[in-house]
């Protein structure tokens, strides 16, 4: 096997096995900023009525409720621009607005713009050969034996090169990994989808001008655009990620779909050359079924003529040219791509034969409708849909009034016979005080999600205890020798800062005493991790004797995951791991082990009270302009975790 295989076979491994600290080959630092909340916010598009920009009010309710009540969408941000006015805006509580979200593969079109830069400074040609660009970085095979790739294969995913996504856990110098992997195919001809791909444009941008692709885009894309909000990781050799690692405000992201609307201008000035958008926003390959082909690292869609910047999981920016109009999202879809029913729904709303008017009659009543919707949205105030246990584990109602997420079904149970709630006051007394040590010990607080994807590996939680204060209930996890003290709202959301190894997530918790089927009594949390597009969920079950049983999972997870597993199956096939398995079920069974994995049950038996359980506090503060829900706690008494 290539060590890139080897890499995600051991990976995967050592997860299964729960040493999950030091499994990845790659050199961990911490990077992950606080979200500048004291940074003011720049440049916010005007607000309009819909019926001023020709939109129905009720039309976009319409489309809002269906992507609320999508049993396959989570819905964290929502915006919709036409004529560059903000025409409707919708947070799905817990998430608010203004604070940056993860962008995924969304941000390749931005990669996609400096290249554009470059080509119009004459710094660099669409036709150059990779593998004279990074001679440095060959070995003597490949600049022997190896096809040309060009700039524009890159651009288009057709580089054939076979180094992709899976390789980064493989070690520290990605660029030396792509430039000596194999080729498939011949360079230009065939679609294939790699993140790598972009990663390597980033590193052109740094080879041509001597700086990160980050830095280069500063003066020359974010600051004309008053875009201040944004924090892009970089690989160990200090490369900018290029294809993912973004994380963005969702009217920063509106604002870019806006400048490609206007053909590059902002303000009067052309920011983007304007053949560059052109060029870019046109069909060059074919792409994966259920798709409408691929530009330069851009997708098209089914309207005639429209576009979308695209991030996994539900991060879009799609931009319709005919329709002068901008839509935005941000999810944690348990859909990975383009084809996916979030973006079939927004199709549904503008079909292809809609076509807006230039203006329509106010209609109060419908415009304070759409607003009271999008308020209830953002408070979590919207009544639950009564539906029917779609999937494995479905509710019949929502006892508890909190929104959920359409994924949070799987987590549940019906409520058959009725029982009653335990009081949350009582029985947080008797919580308060109590410490639990877990077993198994390789659980952590960051789903899997985060940890593979920002490379920040869990110890696991090794105790867990519960604390009052002043009206405050606390549930709190020791990690890596150090507590972390959660605020939970009881009925509500609170936020708090979530830290490990130095990098620090903002996290809204909410949690729901109540009873399962056979009385047993439960703690339901909910942690959000609002700049993500995961959550944690977490039930803790109260045995006799003073023992717990918990079951973790996470949002979007397991079919996410074991969707991954699936693509790299004939790694894993030869490890020694799956060796073990052969006599006894081979793959179905690591597949079993691995569902075990990403949803894992443990216990806990008590052991002391919880001196050793400590606080600090860390206010969130934030300038005045962002929004905060009513259930949020005040900033002046947010509690901090790290």
């Amino acid at each position: 096997m290539a060590k890139e295989q080897i890499a995600v076979a051991e990976l995967i491994t050592n997860i299964i096995l729960g040493k999950t600290d030091g499994a990845s080959r790659v050199d961990f630092f911490p990077q992950k900023q606080k979200f500048p909340f004291d940074k003011p916010y720049e440049q916010p598009f005007p607000r309009a009525t819909p019926e001023s920009q020709g939109i129905s009010s009720d039309m976009l309710a319409d489309l809002l409720r269906d992507l609320d009540t999508s049993n396959y969408t989570d819905m964290h941000h929502f915006m919709v621009l036409r004529n560059g006015k903000v025409i409707c805006e919708a947070n799905f509580a817990p998430y608010r607005s203004r604070i940056w979200h993860v962008t995924h593969s969304m941000c390749k079109s931005i990669t996609g713009m400096a290249i554009g830069l470059l080509v119009e400074k004459g710094k660099l040609s669409l036709d150059e050969n990779i593998y004279d660009i990074f001679q440095k970085n060959l070995g003597t095979f490949t600049k022997i034996f190896r096809p040309k790739v060009t700039v524009e294969n890159l651009l288009t995913m057709t580089s054939g090169i076979t180094f992709n996504e899976s390789g980064i856990v493989s070690g520290n110098d990605w660029l030396t990994s792509y430039m000596n992997s194999s080729i498939t195919g011949n360079p230009g001809e065939n679609f294939l989808y790699n993140s790598l791909n972009t990663y390597v444009l980033s590193a052109i941008v740094t080879e041509r001008t001597g700086q990160t692709l980050t830095e280069y885009l500063e003066p020359r894309l974010f600051a004309p655009l008053g875009i201040t909000r944004y924090f892009w990781e970089t690989c160990p050799k200090g490369i900018t990620k290029g294809g993912w690692g973004l994380f963005l405000c969702t009217e920063d992201m509106a604002k870019l779909g806006q400048l490609y609307l206007q053909k590059g201008k902002w303000n009067g000035e052309q920011i983007i050359p304007e053949f560059w958008v052109e060029v870019s926003t046109a069909k060059h390959k074919e792409s994966i079924e259920g798709t409408f082909g691929y530009g330069y690292q851009l997708w098209m869609e089914a309207r005639p003529g429209s576009f979308e910047f695209n991030g996994m999981l539900g991060q879009n920016v799609i931009v319709y040219p005919d329709m002068n109009m901008v839509v935005v999202t941000n999810a944690g879809n348990n859909e990975l791509f383009q084809d996916c029913v979030m973006l079939n729904i927004i199709r549904k709303h503008f079909p292809l034969d809609f076509h807006p008017a230039d203006v329509l009659p106010e209609n109060p009543c419908a415009h304070s409708l759409l607003n009271r919707l999008t308020a209830e949205l953002e408070k979590g105030t919207r009544a639950p849909q009564t539906l029917p246990a779609l999937r494995k584990g479905g509710w019949k109602k929502n006892p508890s009034g909190l929104r959920r997420s359409s994924n949070a079904r799987t987590n549940t149970w019906n409520y058959v016979k009725e029982l009653p709630a335990p009081d949350p006051n009582q029985f947080t007394r008797q919580l308060n005080g109590k410490v639990f040590e877990l077993s198994p010990q390789s659980i952590g607080l960051f789903p899997l999600f985060i940890q593979v994807f920002h490379n920040n590996m869990t110890e696991g939680v090794q105790k867990l205890s519960f604390t009052c204060e002043k009206g405050d209930f606390f549930v709190n996890f020791l990690e890596a020798g150090e507590w972390h003290n959660i605020p939970v709202g009881l009925g509500k959301f609170k936020e708090s800062w979530l830290t490990l190894h130095e990098e620090s997530y903002l996290i809204a918790a909410s949690g729901e005493f109540t009873t399962d089927e056979n009385g047993t009594a439960v703690l339901k949390l909910d942690f959000t991790f609002l700049e993500e597009c995961v959550r944690r969920k977490i039930n803790i079950f109260f045995l006799p004797e003073d023992e717990i049983l918990i079951r973790w999972y996470e949002t979007p997870g397991k079919g996410m995951i074991m969707e991954g597993l699936e693509s790299i199956t004939e790694e894993i096939s030869n490890n020694f791991l799956y060796g073990a398995f052969k006599g006894a079920g081979g793959l179905d069974l690591l597949h079993k082990v691995m569902e075990q994995t990403i949803e894992p049950v443990s216990h806990g038996y008590l052991v002391m009270p919880a001196e050793e359980v400590t606080e600090e506090t860390d206010p969130i503060t934030e300038d005045s302009s962002a929004t905060t829900a009513p259930e949020q706690i005040t900033n002046d008494t947010l509690k901090t975790t790290e």
